[in-house]
Parts: C-alpha cells; sequence; structure tokens
C-alpha cells in the first residue's frame, strides 16, 4: 500500500500570525484596543508577557466577532462583562456569540467588570483553571 501525501503549503512568518479577517473588523478590533475600560486594562496587565503561561491576545477577531482576550495555544477566549450585558437583548446576542465561539473549538469564560475591579485574584484563578482545562 502506498500513501501519498501533499506537502503542506509553507508560509512566511508574517502570513502565519495575520489573521485571515477583513481590514474593517481588524480596524474595529484596534479601535477597542485604543478604548479598553478600565477593568479590561487591569485584567490585561495580568495576562500579558505570559504571566499565566501561555500568550494572550487581546481585542482579537475570531470570525464576526471580536473577543476582548483570547489564548490561542489553549483555545480559551476570556470576555470581560459589563452591566449592559445582563440586559435582555445583549444576553440573547451574547449566547448567540458563545455558541459561535464554542463551534470553533474554542472555551469561553465570561467574568465581570465589578469581579475584575474588586476580585482580581479569583478570577485570574479561574482563567488559570480554564487554561487547564480540555478543550470542548
Amino acid at each position: 500500500m502506498r500513501v501519498i501525501t501533499t506537502p503542506r503549503p509553507t508560509k512566511t512568518k508574517l502570513e502565519r500570525k495575520k489573521p485571515f479577517v477583513e481590514e474593517e473588523q481588524r480596524d474595529f478590533a484596534r479601535g477597542l484596543r485604543r478604548t479598553s475600560t478600565d477593568a479590561e486594562l487591569q485584567l490585561w496587565r495580568r495576562l500579558r508577557n505570559r504571566t499565566l503561561g501561555p500568550k494572550f491576545r487581546r481585542q482579537v477577531a475570531v470570525g464576526p466577532y471580536v473577543v476582548d482576550f483570547a489564548c490561542v495555544e489553549a483555545g480559551l477566549v476570556v470576555e470581560v462583562d459589563g452591566g449592559q450585558h445582563f440586559e435582555d437583548a445583549n444576553a440573547a446576542y451574547d449566547l448567540e456569540r458563545t455558541r459561535y465561539l464554542e463551534s470553533q473549538g474554542l472555551r469561553v469564560l465570561r467574568v465581570t467588570n465589578l469581579d475584575v475591579l474588586t476580585a482580581m485574584d479569583s478570577v485570574l484563578e479561574a482563567i488559570f483553571e480554564a487554561l487547564g482545562s480540555p478543550s470542548p
């Protein structure tokens, strides 16, 4: 029996890093990085530079959505939710968004702004535990 495999096309380092998103969505994500909430900034200070181990990115385009934080190697998305996320219309949108992200093989961890601002250690512990748990 002969097995023939086609070689994977080689990509340059820049091509591997560049996400496949529309320019408009990429610009939107950049704008969100410039206008982060206090809670997002505080959490970012604790997640950046591999402080929990794996690398996190912030305001990352994933399909039609932009997520607050993503750890690609662990398949984990962390969303920091403000009070508007508890309104019915926004809760339905968040559920749709979470379902999409999970369909892409990602796990979604949601924390509130209040938790980040008042219980950072608990938030980091939850993220650390989620990093160690297997993907769905």
